[in-house]
């Protein structure tokens, strides 16, 4: 079956999404039922995407990345969700940890702590999401309190608790945001850059999900942990900015993931009903089913279209609020729609975990809730309109 929609990348852009797609059949697809099942994260997945590249792809020349476009990186996305979207959850979480470094970070800061992350011999995470602070990211209530005179602190204590933190406990590095002024919103939100085994920090309880299980999530607890003063992104108050810049690019990222479930989806589900005989012929033969197929693609390429519109407004350093949201909105509602068709398609046998299509349903439902619920994003794209009328 075409997979579509590559008729305008460029050849550098080829070889990459070859790279990715040789990588996810042969490294990651084979055990995903087992690693779901089992919860199990594999940190030797991660060791071999890094070997190839693919834990620095779309980061700049410049900062020391192998400087493929965002649009190449939508690709890479696109064959690691369809394999298996825990393995491209973790990828897209390191990248987005790494992109306000990029962009915020002092020389000093990039050089320290970048070129490990690339190689892929350290892992990211991105902290953000607290218990009463989802969707309303300017609600956090982790305190950064300064240690030293308040013009010139020489560290911050932070105290407090994050959740839903995917890579945690296995990353090696976080970008955490926490508050000088818990309750005064959006200025007081400050970035810090945060190791693991820093004293005063450390993981929480682990995160019990329906999908992307084998991709780690965990609560992570501050208790007076003190960061240095060289370990903040940005200046004070900025890290709300920082934080809404990576979500932007990320949900690009997630955007692409889902075109990848959608695909594996329609995929499986057309292979089996060419192989499925039923009412004295195969199920091919129904209109019912073709039908179902026919809109299962034709969503699968609208969401495509869309995902790579966005990564090439990105690619042109145009504004994400839009495209993004639309991007991961109608991507994460059809990989949800098209896995649904494909477990109705496949009949018991899809509602069974041994063929992996439940699972792609599982892993699609929360695609619609994180990195901003889709209700949000209805709101960003709303808001969008609405300052053009």
């Amino acid at each position: 079956m075409s997979r579509g929609g590559d008729t305008d990348l460029t050849q550098e852009e080829r070889l990459l999404q070859a790279t990715a797609r040789e990588f996810a059949e042969r490294e990651v697809a084979p055990s995903a039922i087992e690693r779901d099942e089992a919860e199990r994260f594999d940190r030797s997945i991660f060791e071999r995407m890094g070997a190839l590249g693919l834990t620095a792809a779309p980061i700049p020349e410049a900062a020391g990345g192998a400087g493929f476009s965002y649009l190449g990186w939508t690709l890479v996305m696109e064959e690691l969700g369809a394999a298996d979207m825990a393995t491209a959850v973790t990828l897209s979480v390191h990248i987005l940890s790494q992109y306000p470094v990029v962009t915020w970070g002092s020389d000093e800061q990039r050089a320290r702590w970048l070129p490990a992350m690339l190689a892929g011999e350290a892992m990211g995470a991105f902290a953000l999401t607290e218990p009463h602070a989802g969707s309303d990211a300017a609600a956090i209530r982790t305190r950064a309190e300064r240690v030293g005179p308040a013009d010139a602190p020489t560290a911050y204590r932070l105290t407090g608790t994050k959740i839903w933190i995917s890579n945690a406990p296995e990353a090696d590095r976080y970008l955490v945001f926490a508050s000088l002024d818990p309750g005064a919103g959006p200025s007081a939100i400050t970035a810090f850059l945060v190791e693991e085994g820093m004293p005063g920090f450390r993981p929480g309880a682990h995160e019990r999900k329906m999908g992307i299980r084998s991709c780690p999530a965990a609560e992570l607890v501050f208790d007076g942990c003190e960061v240095p003063v060289a370990n903040r992104l940005g200046a004070e108050g900025e890290g709300y900015r920082i934080a809404l810049s990576a979500l932007g690019e990320g949900r690009i990222s997630i955007a692409a993931g889902c075109v990848g479930i959608a695909r594996a989806a329609l995929e499986a589900a057309a292979r089996y009903v060419s192989e499925r005989q039923a009412f004295g012929g195969p199920l091919t033969d129904q209109q019912g089913v073709r039908f179902m197929l026919a809109e299962m693609a034709r969503d699968v390429a609208a969401a495509r279209a869309l995902t790579r519109d966005a990564a090439r407004a990105k690619d042109r350093g145009e504004p994400l609020a839009e495209v993004s949201s639309l991007a991961k909105w109608t991507a994460s509602d059809t990989a949800m729609r098209v896995a649904t068709d494909a477990v109705q398609l496949f009949g018991g046998s899809g509602y069974s975990r041994e063929t992996g299509i439940e699972r792609l349903m599982r892993d699609a439902k929360g695609a619609q809730i994180y990195e901003g619920t889709n209700q949000i994003h209805r709101l960003i794209v709303a808001d969008e309109v609405l300052k053009r009328a």
